[in-house]
Parts: structure tokens; sequence; C-alpha cells
């Protein structure tokens, strides 16, 4: 199921796991915000169209992450006048990722992971390992698909902590870690490395994914 909503002056069609740039909003990274201005909802059943609104319709979404746009420049200038002006803006921007399209009189079933809030001085990155976490805590790297508690061990004693490490991993450098810490090909196999880029891209597990899928099936 998808809708057309309306936030910052603008429509979006979303959908639920869709990653949205849209104007700033008021919440801090890892919460949830509703969106209840919902102009249209499609894909079960009969396409329901607001007027303006579909009543009791919303759609739920996490916060990435707060930041700002490229900078736009504003030059004018009056020919034979000696005036010129320049102007710099910078748009304030919020990063979501949709939970759930909920038409009237559904309550919400899915809560925000927390995966995804990156900061961006982590990405772009060359891999190199580490002493210990970065700020105190490591991410949550079970979160990738195939990684389990004594993979995880293995990796943290190879000074990986974090989904930014494995993502700046390239062919060469995956397979000297291979090497070094015996990770019976599942580093390459399971693709370890896709799936961090996808975390860090704020894309859900691979593994919930999996699993809700398998359920919805049965």
């Amino acid at each position: 199921m998808y809708a057309v909503i309306k936030t910052g002056g603008k429509q979006y069609r979303v959908a639920a796991n869709d990653i949205l740039t849209i104007e700033k909003l008021e919440a801090a990274p890892g919460g949830t915000v509703e969106f209840k201005d919902v102009l249209m909802l499609a894909g079960a059943g009969e396409p329901k169209v607001g007027a303006p609104h579909v009543a009791g319709a919303r759609v739920t979404a996490e916060v990435i992450e707060q930041g700002r746009g490229p900078k736009l420049i504003h030059f004018h200038k009056r020919r034979r006048k000696n005036s010129r002006r320049k102007i710099g803006h910078r748009q304030d921007l919020t990063t979501v990722r949709i939970l759930e399209v909920l038409a009237a009189g559904q309550s919400p079933s899915k809560q925000a992971t927390g995966v995804g809030i990156i900061p961006l001085s982590q990405r772009g990155r060359r891999f190199e390992t580490l002493a210990a976490p970065e700020g105190g805590k490591a991410d949550d790297l079970s979160l990738i698909d195939g990684v389990g508690p004594k993979m995880l061990q293995k990796l943290n004693g190879a000074g990986v902590y974090h989904f930014w490490q494995l993502a700046a991993l390239t062919n060469r450098e995956a397979a000297a870690l291979e090497k070094k810490v015996d990770f019976d090909n599942r580093l390459v196999r399971e693709e370890w490395v896709a799936q961090a880029k996808e975390l860090l891209a704020g894309k859900p597990p691979r593994a919930k994914t999996d699993r809700a899928r398998a359920e919805q099936a049965d």
C-alpha cells in the first residue's frame, strides 16, 4: 500500500521502507513522526482520494538524521549601477524512513529500529581497524544477516566495530581481512560489505526483511 502525503508545502508518494528527504521536522534522530496530511491511499482495494485529506489515514516514519542541503548562491547585479548582492543559503532538511501507511482505524505495529542513524562524518571514509569503538560505543553489527555472536566476536577482535568500516572495504582489503580472521568466506558469500552499505543508507536489515516476507507468505 502507498500514499500521497503533504509536508513542507510539497507532495510525496511514499510506501513502507522508502527513504525520504524533506523540509526540516522538529524531531530527534531515532524518533518517530506521523504525517496526517494524507491526500490519497492506494494499493489495497479501491484508491481513496481525500477532499483534501483521507479521513483517519496517516503515515508513520522514523527520523534517520537532521542535515542541510547543498549551498545555493543567489547573485544579483545591476548594470552600470555599481550594485551587486550575493546571498548563500543551505536548506535545513530531515531524512526519514517510512515505517507504515495506515488507513483509518489501523494502529501502528512497527517501531523505530534506530538503524541508519549514522553520523555523516562516518560516511565515505577509508577502511582502517580500530583499537576501540569510536565514541565508546560500537554499532550493532549483528543486524548484518550472517553475523552471530561468534562472528561478532571475531569482527571486534579484528578491530572492526562499525558499519562504515565494513562498507569501506575494497575487494583486496576484504580478502586480507578474511585471511587474517577465518570467517569461512562468509564475509564475501553473505555480502557483509553490501549489507553494511545498505544499513548506512538507512535501509532495514536484510534478516528482518526476509523474516517479514516469510511470515507474510505463511
